[in-house]
């Protein structure tokens, strides 16, 4: 295998960083040791950068490149983006509506019929009070209202669990 540039990340199957190389944790190292890597990162992903700077923590993160690609905002090297889970409110769900056919026969049988929600059931489908309403409601409570438990839902792609490595030792990267 070929010297790396120092400061380079790799993928890494093992479970041990080699000689050379450190695990992407975010942990902090001291400056005394580690100069040339201090030299590319600085305090980008922290540290005090009198003693100690941290090397990026790719534990449980998704690298991205800096920049900004069509239609994202800039990318700054170093940025935290996204979420493990969402809550979605009402505000975030574009407005939309949902038709309903209803029927007050009684349902003759199991499955419904020409797409109309039948009137018989343990749940009064129709308020009967609300008939001559003028805002013209005639569904009982129990058919309308919000749905879901305001509760988070997961926003993670499938993943595999492999190591990011960063070379502390090797080539100065020289520009250009």
């Amino acid at each position: 295998m070929s010297e790396p540039f120092v400061g380079e990340v790799r993928l890494f199957a093992g479970k041990y960083a080699p000689v050379g190389w450190a695990f992407c944790q975010g942990q902090a190292l001291p400056i005394s040791e580690n100069e040339v890597l201090y030299t590319l990162i600085g305090t980008t992903y922290g540290g005090d950068g009198v003693t100690t700077f941290c090397v990026p923590n790719l534990t449980g993160q998704l690298p991205i490149g800096q920049g900004q690609g069509p239609q994202t905002s800039n990318r700054v090297i170093g940025q935290k983006l996204g979420t493990e889970s969402v809550t979605l409110t009402q505000a975030q769900l574009p407005a939309h509506t949902h038709t309903l056919s209803v029927s007050s026969n009684p349902a003759t049988n199991i499955g419904a019929d020409n797409n109309f929600a039948l009137a018989t059931g343990p749940v009064a489908f129709y308020n009967s009070g609300l008939a001559n309403s003028p805002t013209k409601q005639r569904l009982s409570p129990q058919a309308l209202g919000s749905t879901g438990g305001n509760q988070p839902i997961p926003n993670l792609m499938p993943t595999l669990s492999i190591n990011y490595i960063i070379a502390t030792t090797g080539y100065f990267p020289s520009q250009g």
